[in-house]
């Protein structure tokens, strides 16, 4: 009997051991998902440079994490995660966890990743248990930054007894990563949870590191960014803002925008995506005229830059992009997480192609 006692508070000492928690700085482990590491606090995505030159819409988007992920290793039973976001972001069609959340992630022995679960927030300062009650096994983990928010801090914690370190994997492979410029949807609206925007879900099947310059509202081919996006030797650009930018942007920029890449990677496939036709053009005929316009100007340029001469240049129609059920939209526009997947299963094999 009394050796049964002392085996069970041996037991419950461990268990009670482990259950302690101790949080370890994010800034210790790689971060994925930038395109420059000149930026004036860790988790933003346009360098400080650029604070009083570019628009301030544009600056302060730059400031959210869409697309970033930590990277980490750890052996312990629970992961939970401390972080204060920036601004304390709410919209009123998308989920807290997709704009200000985290998201986990853990490599399988095939070379996958599965989801983990959800660090879901309750306001500006966060703490959650994402997981708990696994097998004290060592295990790579990535950890999905909120999308419309910025961080303020993040911290990980594992148990007290177990140990967090860096990864010794390089997945996904961080040499030339892949570029994506564009709107709000490529920033992640509306996706209910980080690691389900599609630039994420694309850089998990490519398992290469994607970096997200999507810009809410804002992807009007500003000049500065172009020159950001020149700065990555990149595997492949992607160029999605159509949704954002008019017809008159597009003669007027895009063409620069392109050069300015171009001029620094002379043989870097250019990815160019149309408007998607988005579900409500079926009934709304002022917005059905707009993005057929705004699709013929962005086929027009780029017929011109062919007839140039220009190679490596890749055009995407958006016909069947989002599939004929009109299910993919949370309100006409921004993509559900089913949107979200057939944008990737649309998109993915053509930039997999264009990868050499």
């Amino acid at each position: 009997m009394k050796r049964r006692i002392c085996i069970f508070i041996m037991f419950f000492s461990v268990c009670h051991i482990y259950a302690q928690l101790v949080y370890h700085d994010a800034s210790k482990f790689p971060l994925l998902g930038k395109a420059t590491e000149a930026t004036g606090a860790r988790y933003e995505r346009l360098p400080d440079s650029l604070k009083n030159i570019s628009r301030a819409p544009l600056w302060n988007l730059s400031r959210n994490s869409a697309g970033m992920a930590i990277r980490f290793r750890s052996n312990s039973t629970t992961i939970a995660a401390k972080w204060e976001t920036l601004i304390n972001f709410h919209m009123n069609h998308m989920t807290d966890t997709g704009a200000k959340g985290l998201d986990l992630y853990c490599l399988q022995k095939n070379g996958e990743w599965r989801f983990v679960n959800s660090g879901r927030p309750g306001g500006k300062t966060n703490q959650a248990t994402i997981i708990a009650n696994m097998r004290p096994e060592e295990r790579e983990y990535m950890l999905y930054l909120p999308l419309y928010d910025g961080l303020v801090s993040l911290s990980i914690g594992v148990d007290s007894l177990a140990t967090i370190d860096q990864p010794l994997i390089d997945y996904p492979i961080r040499k030339k990563p892949v570029v994506f410029y564009g709107t709000s949807i490529l920033q992640g609206g509306c996706a209910s949870r980080p690691g389900m925007a599609h630039t994420n879900i694309i850089s998990r099947r490519l398992n290469r590191e994607c970096i997200n310059l999507g810009f809410s509202g804002n992807a009007l081919l500003d000049l500065e960014v172009a020159k950001v996006i020149a700065e990555v030797d990149a595997s492949v650009f992607v160029l999605d803002f159509v949704p954002n930018a008019s017809a008159e942007q597009m003669k007027e920029r895009m063409e620069a925008f392109y050069r300015i890449i171009r001029c620094k990677h002379p043989a870097t496939p250019v990815i160019f995506i149309e408007d998607p036709i988005f579900t409500h053009t079926l009934y709304d005929e002022r917005i059905a005229k707009e993005v057929q316009r705004k699709n013929d100007t962005l086929k027009e340029i780029f017929n011109r830059l062919k007839k140039e001469n220009e190679k490596n240049i890749i055009f995407i129609s958006s016909k069947n992009m989002l599939g004929e059920d009109g299910e993919a939209t949370i309100d006409g526009i921004h993509f559900t997480d089913l949107g979200m997947m057939r944008y990737a299963d649309f998109v993915c094999p053509i930039i997999k192609k264009a990868i050499k």
